[in-house]
């Protein structure tokens, strides 16, 4: 029989996946510098909320290596900003 007082509650998603998921986005709707920091970011962000997610306590692992990916791909988008704004 469950107790009622007991709640099942899932793990919550660490910062650094959140944080990093937000830099991957905003980073290709920014301009090029910006969005080259900001696609920085969110691949030190991500590759931290990866690790932080290896804890069972925590979650964001997918997130994590999305917005890994997703960075560099901001910073692709970055340079093709670049090139576009200097020609």
């Amino acid at each position: 029989m469950t107790d009622p007082t007991h709640t099942k509650s899932s793990a919550p998603f660490s910062i650094a996946s959140v944080l990093a998921v937000i830099c991957a986005i905003f980073s290709f709707t920014s301009g090029a510098i910006f969005g080259f920091i900001l696609a920085l970011l969110a691949i030190v962000f991500g590759l931290t909320g990866v690790l932080i997610a290896l804890s069972p306590a925590r979650r964001g692992g997918f997130a994590s290596t999305f917005a890994v990916i997703a960075g560099v791909a901001g910073i692709i988008a970055a340079i093709v900003k670049a090139i576009i704004w200097l020609l």
